[in-house]
């Protein structure tokens, strides 16, 4: 799901002593979410246009927005001429990415720890937006990404940085260990707790390599300078810290390596 953050949060605070049971519920908070997501500096001015720059020309390609939220990312995609089918593990978001797509797009409600319900070689991109974060096991998606990608299709992957999300441990975790941690998130007035799974740089490329993708980019970008004079304070803050990490990922124009 294409994830907001509250700036604050996510660069500097620790974690918190959130219940995380009730953490990742985004049922509970859609609305909230999606009216902080749409026009805030992270996503509307970072995030997304990151990784529709990786994604380049994609007029006439079939594009699986993995963990899709309530569409923004989509119809992004779409209005540059890609065929989007969206998946989420949340109703509630695919509800709202309903209204925003109208009925011709293909929407499901998936959990990305699960098979995917398509074909293989079905897609020639899939983009997956601040969702692997949730994942302890990152091996399993991956491979059923791999799976429904075309050789030589794109996996573009934004995360949370694993430099920062170690940072803001208190204290310190093992940096070579797959830890998780929860914190409390602020979207549109509403407090929400959040749990993530960090895990060390060599681990996300290591699980990327496992499941048959070749790695082609490895992405800090800058914030769109647009959002200088919108965010004056926060763009100066955002452009000086590292925040996401960003992946192009290749499946080889080869066969397949089945699982």
């Amino acid at each position: 799901m294409d994830r907001a953050t509250d700036m604050t949060e996510t660069l500097a605070q620790p974690a918190t002593a959130a219940d995380p049971a009730q953490a990742n519920d985004y049922d509970s908070f859609a609305e909230a979410y999606t009216a902080e997501n749409d026009n805030n500096l992270l996503n509307a001015y970072y995030e997304r246009p990151a990784v529709l720059a990786l994604a380049g020309d994609v007029a006439g390609r079939r594009i699986l927005d993995a963990g899709c939220g309530s569409g923004p990312l989509s119809a992004a995609l779409r209005d540059r001429g890609a065929d989007v089918t969206g998946i989420d593990s949340s109703a509630g978001m695919l509800e709202l990415a309903r209204r925003r797509l109208g009925a011709d797009t293909a929407l499901h409600v998936v959990d990305l720890a699960d098979p995917l319900p398509f074909d293989d070689d079905a897609f020639d991109d899939v983009v997956a937006s601040l969702v692997l974060h949730y994942l302890e096991d990152w091996g399993p998606t991956l491979t059923e990404l791999r799976r429904v990608l075309r050789p030589g299709g794109r996996l573009i992957v934004s995360v949370q940085h694993p430099f920062v999300d170690y940072a803001i441990q208190d204290p310190r975790p093992d940096y070579f260990a797959t830890t998780s941690y929860t914190s409390d998130f602020n979207f549109n007035g509403k407090t929400v707790p959040l749990t993530f799974w960090r895990r060390p740089l060599h681990a996300m490329t290591d699980a990327f390599a496992a499941a048959g993708f070749r790695l082609t980019v490895i992405s800090e970008p800058q914030p769109d300078p647009a959002a200088r004079e919108l965010f004056p304070d926060e763009f100066q803050a955002l452009s000086t810290k590292i925040g996401f990490l960003f992946f192009v990922a290749e499946a080889p124009p080869s066969d397949k390596a089945r699982a």
